[in-house]
């Protein structure tokens, strides 16, 4: 188990330093983007693996790991998340980091009610 959620985590890691660079490529730096998407999309993935590997088909707990705890802990990150806002609070944009807050709670929470959802359906 503690293998599978290494590599879970390992690979989470690099799709997350991959998807918010990316992102901030083509968005641009002036708004948290990347960790904002990035967190979204987890939070999606998370709702949806719920839901797929824990109550519709029967998993080993290695692959629960691997994906739940070790591939999405990797790729989403509360931590970037606060030390973007709080950057944002110590730069004086008091509007991006309240923005960023609210819109990272809010649609991350839906994007994993969503999955739930989705993960329910299938």
């Amino acid at each position: 188990m503690i293998l599978a959620i290494a590599i879970g985590g390992a690979l989470g890691a690099v799709a997350r330093f991959a998807g918010v660079s990316t992102i901030g490529m083509v968005l641009g730096p002036a708004f948290p983007y990347g960790t904002l998407i990035v967190n979204i999309v987890g939070s999606f993935l998370a709702g949806l693996c719920l839901m797929i590997l824990g109550e519709r088909f029967i998993v080993q707990p290695e692959l629960r790991g691997l994906l739940m705890i070790g591939f999405l802990g990797g790729f989403t990150t509360f931590s970037a998340f606060s030390i973007e806002s709080v950057s944002l609070l110590m730069e004086g944009q008091l509007w991006k980091a309240t923005l960023n807050t609210i819109a990272s709670v809010t649609l991350c929470l839906i994007a994993a009610w969503l999955g739930i959802l989705l993960g329910r359906s299938v």
